[in-house]
């Protein structure tokens, strides 16, 4: 689209979180600039084989990193700056943070290996600072996390209040209640449209506090008599605050399992968020502990599969067995996506004999995001003309724009990602679509989410391959018996005889073949005969592949 055309006025361009609950990235452009809110990744589903999680696809903007300002993060969740790591030598432009959510984002970086270093600038909670055209105010809300930030944010054009995650607890045990004196002043001022979290709108009053699971979770671990598991998101500082002074409480000897457990914990001590003391071991250690004083917390919640609940759950984890008698604590909820992968983890759990609490059975567990009641006093001090909710499946984003307009909002926009929407009371709406989607984080790499070689693989799961070699002399005569391999379609053991019949079908191909055929013709034949066989035989389609070796005879 004509986005000259556009220069004066204020659009919004979600290329993630949109119509999905995670991969947050945001971008408002005016004036010929551009900015950018958040960058997240997001947990990859099963037609990523291979593949945990994905970043947005950056393309539209990469190609104007030229008119990218900076990029603005409202908070240290994965979701909304997990990407930025894998991300940021596309963009190169100037990223602006809390300092506890600067300080994460230095290690992720630091974990990423030598490499370019990014121009990060603190800004404190509440600061106000201007890029370009884009004059901004952060307004502390609380979340799960320490020093979530909404950003104000006010142009030429039009105002927006984009709120990042948040709800309103009204005794946060990490860090202070919401800045409802801000938030009305927004309002006050005139504000044109908010971009808001939707993620809870189907659950009516309040989300409730931390200090609701405080108790639970102490008195569960404590009248525990075997070893307890904690699992939950690594970034939820505050419910790790609960979890070590349940453990504390308790007299139990802690254990955290995992990578990104241990960073958050050591980030949040630095910081001065986390006020429970706590002894804590090494995973080799935390079997050695009597089992009534182990408290292990973990990572895994989601059913990650390298997570350390996941393993322990397979028995493959190097150090931690669980056994019969033993309890797991799900004190998260359950992403919408990852249902398979939880109820897998837990079946695993169960066959050993452990015993699991969820939230249905024992409120271990409240949200980090808004109820409708928090919805409604959040519309009553900010007061849009529009409302644009985000962060939330498709489903949530409709309940969102029905439910603002019963609290008098006159215009809502129901954004999905690559959406370009004007946001100009009176004409919002979706004026044009950019490219947008996902780029799987293989590894180390990056990988296109509909490139071949995830293609590949998901033919490979789906329908197996086969594998065709022989020799041919340098006169173009087969030399040798053709050798066949099936794997995830034959097995080698049981279905020896049905191999060996195929592998003298293609045999018999080959060696009707006229004298000096090139490799790529000896290959074709090959591929045809099997191709046809296979279809014949096993009405399967499965990835071919041919070795022709030449040997000078």
């Amino acid at each position: 689209m004509d986005f000259q055309k556009y220069q004066d006025r204020l659009l919004f361009v979600p290329l993630g979180g949109s119509n999905e609950v995670g991969m947050n990235l945001n971008l408002y452009a005016t004036q010929g600039k551009w900015l950018m809110v958040d960058c997240g990744i997001g947990f990859a589903h099963e037609y990523l084989p291979g593949v945990e999680v994905v970043v947005p696809d950056i393309e539209f903007i990469a190609e104007r990193k030229d008119q990218l300002l900076g990029l603005v993060l409202t908070h240290a969740h994965e979701d909304h700056l997990g990407a930025v790591p894998y991300l940021w030598r596309d963009l190169l432009c100037p990223i602006y943070a809390t300092p506890f959510t600067a300080s994460l984002l230095r290690h992720k970086f630091a974990e990423m290996g030598p490499g370019a270093k990014p121009q990060i600038t603190e800004v404190q909670p509440g600061a106000h600072f201007t890029l370009g055209p884009f004059e901004m105010q952060m307004i502390g809300i609380t979340h799960s996390i320490p020093e979530m930030q909404g950003v104000f944010i006010r142009t030429a054009a039009a105002t927006v209040m984009h709120t990042g995650d948040w709800k309103f607890d009204e005794h946060p045990l990490v860090g202070p209640v919401s800045d409802y004196a801000r938030l009305t002043a927004t309002g006050d001022s005139g504000v044109d449209a908010i971009v808001c979290d939707s993620t809870n709108v189907f659950i009516e009053g309040v989300g409730g506090s931390e200090e609701e699971v405080r108790d639970n979770l102490a008195g569960l671990i404590g009248q525990s008599q075997q070893r307890v598991v904690v699992t939950t998101f690594a970034s939820n500082i505050a419910r790790l605050e609960t979890i070590l002074i349940a453990a504390h409480r308790a007299g139990r000897i802690t254990c955290l399992a995992g990578r990104s457990i241990r960073r958050m914990v050591d980030a949040a001590h630095d910081a001065g968020y986390l006020a429970a003391e706590n002894e804590f071991v090494e995973e080799r250690e935390i079997m050695n502990v009597p089992r009534k004083d182990a408290l292990i917390i973990c990572t895994g919640c989601q059913g990650e599969p390298r997570a350390a609940l996941t393993r322990i759950a397979r028995g493959d984890h190097p150090s931690i067995r669980l056994s019969p008698g033993d309890t797991v604590i799900y004190a998260a909820r359950k992403i919408p996506g990852n249902d398979a992968r939880i109820h897998h983890t837990m079946n695993q759990l169960t066959r050993k004999g452990v015993e699991m609490i969820t939230d249905r059975e024992c409120h271990v567990h409240v949200s980090g995001h808004p109820a409708r009641g928090e919805l409604k006093r959040m519309y009553e001090m900010v007061r849009p003309k529009i409302a644009i909710p985000t962060h939330g499946e498709a489903r949530h984003l409709h309940e969102h724009a029905k439910y603002a307009r019963t609290l008098g909002v006159k215009e809502t926009v129901e954004a999905a990602n690559g959406n370009v929407i004007l946001i100009e009371p009176g004409n919002a709406g979706v004026i044009g679509q950019v490219r947008s989607g996902y780029i799987a984080v293989d590894g180390t790499s990056l990988l296109p989410a509909d490139g071949s070689v995830i293609r590949l693989r998901r033919k490979l799961r789906d329908d197996g391959c086969a594998l065709v070699s022989f020799c041919v002399s340098a006169r173009g005569e087969l030399v040798s018996p053709v050798q066949l391999f099936m794997p995830g379609v034959l097995d080698a053991q049981e279905d020896q005889e049905l191999l060996r019949q195929l592998a003298a079908e293609i045999q018999a191909e080959l060696e009707s073949a006229r004298p000096k055929s090139s490799d790529a013709q000896f290959k074709e034949l090959a591929h045809t005969a099997l191709r046809r066989a296979v279809k014949r035989d096993l009405d399967k389609k499965p990835v071919i592949e041919v070795a022709v070796l030449r040997v000078q005879i």
